[in-house]
């Protein structure tokens, strides 16, 4: 990727400083409809899906182009768009293995948010062992009867469809006879338990299904080959939307530059310490680290490659940079880390969840980043033996017996 702003790069810069300029709401989007609405105006102006095919809703522009979007979103502090499972990663995905008339039905929805989508991969008793679900799909014809039990799911309580991963084959090794199909959330044998977050919030929840219908025109690529499909979405999940994540953290540096300079610390301005200058420096110069990794994820899906195992590295690399940079953060601002929105000056944050919240929410909210997708342990081993090419690694009990 040429990192060199062409005449058009500048000028198109221009434009969106100037459309974000006018349009960016100037109060806080406090529902779902407001934010609807705002993703929806951002999508009218081509600010999202920029990289998906113009046949399926997106609007066919360059990695510089979407680069230059989230930098200007990001320096404006204009608040995200929505549905970012769907068009980070389970759109993506729907692209690669979908059939035509998957993608027409779904796809230019999803970008325009009139459906909101989930992921429905994590069980109770398969956490990082995905392999272990045990949610079955039986056939029943035209369409699979679906009972199972599914956990840690983002956007559960808002979503109207979800990427499901269930056994079709009880009888085969455990990472074959999974399948992969498209599920209508808003249907009576789905029910959706909110679960309360240590911040707080219930952006993840429990999802029960029992006798669910999945159509058979709705599985994704073949039946029992639902674990490749799974790689697929990892692939993007862990890797494709991390330029997003960068915008978010730069939206963050700007308001704790902001709270540095207004607060005071014996008498004199936080960001007038040589101690305060030093971290808020390293932290500056790792977010522009991820930022870089970030392009060159774009630059490879701009080329048509998929993430695949190398975006374990950037999922790695991302969230354990997210712990460190929220424990600066609060070992900056003391105390007033833990205020709400009570002054302008202590204004809400965007954490990497999308959710606002103080400095303190995106300290705790950051602690899940090493979890979810697969922990940190597992994108080591990933990166060790697909990456570069180790020997896999043994169980401690292998080894005692």
């Amino acid at each position: 990727m040429d990192l060199n702003y062409s005449a058009d790069d500048r000028a198109f810069r221009e434009k969106t400083r100037r459309w974000l300029e006018a349009n960016t709401p100037t109060d806080d989007l406090k529902t779902l409809a407001e934010r609807k609405a705002w993703h929806r105006k951002l999508y009218e102006a081509g600010y999202v899906g920029m990289l998906w095919p113009k046949e399926y809703g997106g609007w066919g522009a360059t990695a510089m182009q979407q680069a230059i979007v989230q930098d200007e979103m990001a320096r404006i502090g204009a608040p995200p768009a929505i549905n970012g499972l769907g068009i980070g990663f389970i759109g993506p995905t729907i692209i690669v293995h979908g059939t035509e008339a998957q993608k027409q039905r779904y796809l230019k929805k999803m970008l325009t948010a009139e459906e909101i989508w989930c992921q429905l991969y994590s069980e109770p008793n398969a956490g990082s062992d995905l392999a272990g679900l045990k949610t079955r799909a039986e056939d029943a014809g035209d369409h699979f009867v679906v009972n199972g039990q599914k956990i840690w799911t983002s956007s559960g309580p808002i979503a109207d469809w979800g990427i499901l991963l269930c056994r079709t084959d009880p009888k085969a090794a455990k990472h074959k006879g999974i399948s992969c199909v498209l599920l209508n959330m808003r249907q009576p044998g789905v029910e959706v338990r909110p679960l309360k977050q240590i911040t707080g919030h219930s952006l993840f929840s429990e999802v029960f299904m029992t006798n669910a219908r999945a159509d058979k025109s709705d599985l994704i690529g073949k039946l029992d080959e639902g674990w490749a499909i799974a790689q697929t979405t990892l692939g993007y999940e862990r890797g494709g939307n991390s330029l997003g994540r960068v915008t978010r953290y730069a939206i963050a540096f700007r308001q704790l530059v902001r709270a540095t300079k207004q607060l005071r610390r014996n008498g004199r301005p936080l960001i007038e310490d040589p101690v305060v200058r030093a971290k808020m420096g390293r932290l500056y110069a790792e977010l522009e680290v991820q930022r870089y990794a970030g392009l060159r994820v774009l630059s490879a899906l701009n080329k048509g490659d998929s993430p695949g195992a190398a975006s374990s590295i950037t999922k790695l690399s991302y969230t354990e940079f997210e712990k460190r940079y929220y424990d600066t953060a609060l070992e900056i601002l003391g105390p007033w880390g833990q205020m709400m929105t009570a002054r302008e000056e202590f204004e809400e944050i965007d954490t990497s969840s999308g959710e606002a919240g103080t400095w303190a929410t995106a300290f705790l909210w950051a602690r899940a980043g090493t979890i979810y997708s697969g922990s940190s342990e597992i994108q080591k081993n990933i990166i060790g033996e697909r990456v570069l090419g180790l020997p896999k690694e043994v169980r401690a009990d292998r080894l005692r017996s």
